[in-house]
C-alpha cells in the first residue's frame, strides 16, 4: 500500500498558490446569535492587525435562531467572509470538516463562536507556524466559571485518552489550533465518517506546539457541549483511537473465568475433605447478577464498534451543503474532492 502523502494537482496546494491567502479560518456555528456581532468585529480587527491576507469560513450547523441570516448578511457585507450553510445539525465535527473542504489558506485556524477562543491569540500561533510547525495548539492553562466537576472530568479523560492510544495526545487542548495547509490537505482526504479533529490531526504526527492561554467564559448564551454532549464525544474520542476496551472484556471474562474454576475446586475440597455444606444464597444471587452485568457491558463495548463500522460502511456524506455564500476560491471544496490516484489508492 502507497504512503498516504498530501494531495498534488488537481487538488491544488495552497502553500505553492500565489493567489491563495494567508490564514484560512473556520468557525463552526450553532445558535450562537447572540455572540456572533461581537465576534464579527473582534474578527474584523485581528484580521487587519494581522497584516496578512486572510479568509473567514463561517459554517451554520443547522441553527434555529437568527445565525444564518447573520451569516448570509455577513458573507455578502464583509469581503473574504464565506457562509456555508448545512442542511441540518451533523453535530460540530462534522461542521469544522465542512469548514475545511472551503479553506484555501496555506494556514488554517478552528476557533468556536462563542468567544471563548480568542482570536487575539491568531497572530501568536502565526508566529510558530512560521517557525516551522504543522500544528500549533491552544493549551488551557486555566478555565475561567467552569464547575470543579467539569474540569476534573475533562482533565481525567485527556489523560486517560494519551494513556488509551499508541500516539502522543496533548492534554487540556480543545480544536482551537492553527494548522498547516499540508495537515487541513491530509484530514479532507481521510475517509472516515466518524470524525475526532483533534485526535486525527495527533494521529498524523508532523510537528506541534503549543501556546498556552486562559480560557475566557462564554460571551453570551448557554455552552453547547452539555455533560450528556461531552460523555458521547469523549467515548467517541476512545472507540475511534483504541481498541484496549475491546482487549479488556477479553481480559475480564478469562479472570472470571479462571475465579470460577478455582472457587469450583475450593468448593469441592471443601466438601470431601472438610466437610462443610456449599452456602450462600444471596452470594450466588450476586454473583450471577455481577457477571450478567459484566457481559452485559462487555456486549455495550462491543456495540460500540459494530455502530462505527456499520457507519462507515453505509458510506453516506459526513454532511450535506444547503447553500454557500461568498467567493470561494477556484481550488476550493469542488476540486478537493477529487483525489489523485496515489491519494485514493492509499486510501482503500
Amino acid at each position: 500500500m502507497m504512503p498516504l502523502r498530501p494531495p498534488a494537482s488537481p487538488v491544488a496546494t495552497a502553500r505553492n498558490n500565489p493567489t491563495a491567502p494567508t490564514l484560512s479560518i473556520v468557525i463552526p456555528v450553532f445558535n450562537e446569535a447572540d455572540n456572533l456581532p461581537v465576534l464579527l468585529a473582534r474578527l474584523a480587527e485581528v484580521r487587519e492587525s494581522l497584516g496578512v491576507s486572510s479568509e473567514v469560513i463561517l459554517v451554520d450547523d443547522g441553527s434555529s435562531d437568527a445565525s444564518p441570516g447573520m451569516l448570509r448578511d455577513a458573507a455578502n457585507s464583509a469581503p473574504g467572509i464565506i457562509a456555508v450553510l448545512l442542511s441540518r445539525n451533523f453535530g460540530h465535527q462534522p461542521a469544522i470538516s465542512a469548514g475545511f473542504l472551503y479553506t484555501s489558506g496555506q494556514a488554517v485556524a478552528v476557533l468556536d463562536a462563542d468567544l471563548q477562543d480568542p482570536p487575539e491569540l491568531l497572530g501568536e500561533m502565526l508566529e510558530k507556524w512560521r517557525a516551522g510547525h504543522h500544528v500549533v495548539y491552544a493549551r488551557r492553562k486555566a478555565r475561567a466559571n467552569e464547575g470543579i466537576i467539569k474540569r476534573a472530568t475533562a482533565s481525567a479523560f485527556y489523560r486517560l485518552l494519551r494513556r488509551l492510544v499508541p500516539f502522543n495526545v496533548p492534554v487540556d487542548v480543545g480544536d482551537f489550533s492553527l494548522m498547516d495547509r499540508r495537515i487541513v490537505d491530509l484530514l479532507n482526504a481521510l475517509p472516515e465518517r466518524n470524525r475526532y479533529v483533534r485526535g486525527l490531526r495527533s494521529w498524523m504526527g508532523y510537528s506541534h506546539t503549543f501556546i498556552e492561554y486562559e480560557r475566557p467564559p462564554r460571551y453570551a448564551g448557554k455552552p453547547k457541549y452539555t455533560f450528556g454532549k461531552s460523555l458521547s464525544l469523549a467515548l467517541h474520542a476512545i472507540v475511534s483511537f483504541s481498541a484496549l476496551p475491546l482487549r479488556l472484556t477479553t481480559y475480564v471474562g478469562f479472570g472470571f473465568a479462571v475465579g470460577s474454576l478455582a472457587l469450583g475446586i475450593w468448593f469441592i475440597i471443601e466438601r470431601l475433605f472438610i466437610g462443610g455444606t456449599v452456602r450462600g444464597w444471596a452470594s450466588l444471587i450476586v454473583v450471577v447478577c455481577f457477571i450478567g452485568g459484566m457481559q452485559l457491558l462487555g456486549l455495550g463495548i462491543i456495540g460500540q464498534y459494530i455502530s462505527r463500522i456499520y457507519d462507515e460502511v453505509k458510506q453516506r456524506p459526513l454532511f450535506l451543503v444547503r447553500e454557500v455564500i461568498g467567493n470561494v476560491a477556484a481550488d476550493g471544496v469542488h476540486s478537493r474532492t477529487k483525489l489523485p490516484d496515489s491519494i485514493a489508492h492509499a486510501l482503500r
